[in-house]
């Protein structure tokens, strides 16, 4: 989801919530009718999301709550979020998707097949993404600031473009509001995914490139990119050296994806808050929470009522930036 809470603020309200331990039988009861429960992710396998849901079903595992990870690919998620309206509202189906799907998609996509506001419940979020802003061998050596960078941008019409994983995607927005920030008109290059993306930057394709942390760690030493600028609201703990936007005078270029879980809409009460608390235990697992640091996540939980509010919040915070870049989608 496209946010910025900052840790602390995770950790206090997480640690607000009401322990959820005699609400587990609700969960159990919910899954008579199956050996498995499954938990369905719109990407394949291999791919951040996928990883996350899969070292969630691990720690859910050793919890008793066996769950499978039911990969179903394509429109950008979209196909999975459609899927889950579909099922039974009993805690046996769940999603684990990332949140601009509920606070960006809504605006983007004029034929969405669900409504975020009254087709989901949302669980728990899990865990948080920092987008970057790096450069390549196409823009020059001595640009190694995003100071230096916005300089060199008005100076040259052939580099005011950026790449994106995905059109729609947070970082293409976050890309429109850093090109209005710098007064600098931008063109924005929508890819199928972060790894040809990264490829074209490391090859010098793409002269910049906002991506997630984890898409940068295994090159940082390859020389190939410059890694300039973060949008979270403190420096991110993989990439200590890499100053946030904020620090660097573009305070609205903020905003980082989380992975959540969702139910339908009618799950009820108690399956949601004992979901929720599986998720929260899951979430102070030390081998889930290495993990995900191996592809650039934080751990960073947020509960049902808490979860609900920052995406309603985060929907209407987006809404007038899609809407003033002039991007949408028909498809």
């Amino acid at each position: 989801m496209v946010h910025h809470i900052s840790r602390r603020t995770f950790a206090a309200r997480a640690a607000c919530l009401v322990p959820g331990a005699a609400l587990l039988p609700a969960l159990a009861i919910a899954q008579t009718d199956a050996a498995m429960g499954r938990l369905i992710v719109g990407y394949p396998p291999g791919g951040t999301l996928d990883q996350t849901a899969r070292r969630l079903t691990e720690s859910w595992r050793t919890q008793g709550r066996p769950y499978l990870v039911d990969n179903r690919p394509g429109a950008a998620g979209r196909i999975a979020n459609a899927q889950l309206k579909r099922e039974k509202p009993d805690g046996s189906v769940l999603l684990c998707t990332h949140t601009s799907a509920m606070t960006i998609y809504p605006h983007v996509y004029a034929n969405l097949a669900y409504d975020p506001a009254k087709d989901f419940r949302p669980v728990a979020l899990l865990a948080s993404a920092t987008c970057v802003l790096a450069v390549s061998s196409a823009v020059p050596p001595e640009v190694k600031t995003l100071a230096d960078y916005v300089r060199w941008l008005k100076k040259t019409e052939t580099g005011r473009t950026y790449a994106s994983p995905a059109a729609g995607s947070l970082a293409q927005f976050l890309g429109y509001r850093f090109s209005q920030a710098a007064g600098v008109p931008l063109t924005h290059v929508a890819y199928r995914g972060s790894a040809p993306a990264v490829q074209d930057l490391l090859g010098g394709q793409i002269p910049a490139y906002i991506g997630f942390v984890g898409d940068f760690l295994q090159y940082l030493e390859s020389g190939k990119l410059r890694l300039l600028a973060a949008s979270s609201e403190r420096r991110s703990r993989f990439l200590k050296s890499v100053p946030t936007f904020a620090e660097q005078g573009f305070d609205t270029v903020t905003g980082l994806e989380s992975y959540g879980v969702y139910a339908p809409a009618a799950t009820p009460e108690k399956t949601v808050a004992a979901l929720a608390e599986a998720t929260q235990t899951a979430s102070r697992d030390s081998t889930l929470i290495a993990g995900l640091s191996q592809i650039g996540l934080e751990a960073a939980y947020l509960g049902p009522a808490d979860c609900t509010r920052l995406i309603a919040t985060e929907r209407e915070r987006w809404k007038p930036v899609v809407a003033a870049s002039g991007f949408r989608a028909d498809e």
